[in-house]
């Protein structure tokens, strides 16, 4: 447990946290809005708690999944593509959204007291990451904003060790949260999970604006950004919305910005098992939706094997890395294509 790093003082020993975009006013001894879940004096989030006036992240130190994945998996195809990177979380989350595979991890926790997880400090981490040889750190599997102040010191330590850092984000952090963590923070998949603020209301319990206002605050920081679309049948995938998607990402964070349109599986979600999985047609729709609007860079996830994992050269159409689900073959030229030069925008 440890005393959060953004959050003020209100009087009558309320507090509201800054970290995220929910902003939530928190009273000892009430739940924040939204919060018919979690123990009394906590925020939507389930780990914030105000206690005595003060607020404390419970989850700080304590994670609740620890282990070694390929960058591929996060999935960012440009940043050290081919590596393994150290990967963890804590438990909980800024939203509810009925489609998360991790919900054991972000959602069931904030019913108890006890906050699920291993004691293992930042300096344990980046030991680890040293350990196994791996380039980067990933605070990942729920939203890292949660566990800010537990990322943020082990990020510190991690850059001073020549170690990068990246987030898979949800994108709803606070403006006073992207200026604390960009500074350390080498590289970032968000999701934009749709380009309507309805279903974020409805489905994820937040909202869009804050998500587009960080994706933009990445990448005019030089974070290197790579944006994912969870395709989920009925919800979230109507052509006009995923064209709303495409010409945001060129229009704003560039047209050399992948962006990762993937299949949902209700099988694995918290509360979506009654929706089927999402066609092929229409991830090749998504797919043809993103390049019609100019986009270099456009992969189909989790369907292994589709020729749209392969990053291709964006001029001349050269095989420069080939997947074959987390098997990476590279056959660019120090991030340039082996037929004609082209930069591939790759770090």
């Amino acid at each position: 447990m440890k005393e959060v790093y953004l959050y003020e003082k209100l009087g009558e020993k309320k507090t509201r946290c800054q970290n995220c975009a929910h902003y939530c006013v928190i009273e000892p001894n009430k739940r924040a809005a939204g919060g018919e879940l979690r123990p009394d004096g906590r925020g939507i989030c389930g780990v914030r708690q105000n206690i005595g006036g003060a607020l404390y992240a419970l989850n700080y130190g304590r994670a609740v999944s620890v282990q070694i994945d390929p960058i591929e998996k996060k999935p960012l195809f440009h940043f050290l593509p081919g590596s393994q990177t150290l990967s963890f979380a804590t438990a909980g989350c800024n939203f509810t959204c009925l489609n998360c595979q991790n919900f054991g991890i972000s959602q069931e926790p904030k019913k108890f007291n006890e906050i699920p997880g291993e004691d293992l400090p930042p300096e344990e981490i980046v030991k680890i990451a040293q350990e196994y040889k791996s380039p980067s750190i990933s605070y990942t599997y729920v939203e890292p904003t949660i566990f800010s102040e537990y990322a943020l010191d082990t990020m510190k330590l991690a850059r001073v060790a020549g170690i990068k850092n990246v987030w898979v984000s949800n994108g709803f952090m606070s403006p006073e949260s992207r200026q604390m963590i960009i500074p350390y923070l080498d590289a970032d998949n968000i999701d934009i999970k749709s380009f309507s603020d309805e279903f974020y209301q409805k489905n994820c319990g937040g909202r869009l604006q804050p998500v587009l206002d960080t994706a933009i605050a990445m990448k005019k920081a030089g974070v290197w950004l790579e944006i994912t679309t969870l395709v989920i049948p009925t919800l979230s995938d109507d052509e006009n919305n995923l064209r709303s998607i495409a010409d945001f990402i060129a229009k704003e964070l560039g047209k050399n910005t992948p962006w990762h349109v993937t299949q949902f599986s209700g099988m694995i979600s918290w509360k979506l098992q009654h929706l089927p999985e999402t066609s092929l047609e229409t991830l090749k729709m998504a797919f043809r939706i993103g390049k019609d609007a100019g986009l270099k860079y456009v992969y189909t996830g989790n369907i292994p094997g589709l020729v749209s994992d392969n990053t291709l050269c964006p001029k001349c159409g050269a095989l420069c890395i080939e997947r074959n689900g987390y098997d990476v073959n590279r056959h660019d030229t120090l991030a340039k294509c082996p037929a004609c030069g082209e930069d591939l925008n790759i770090i």
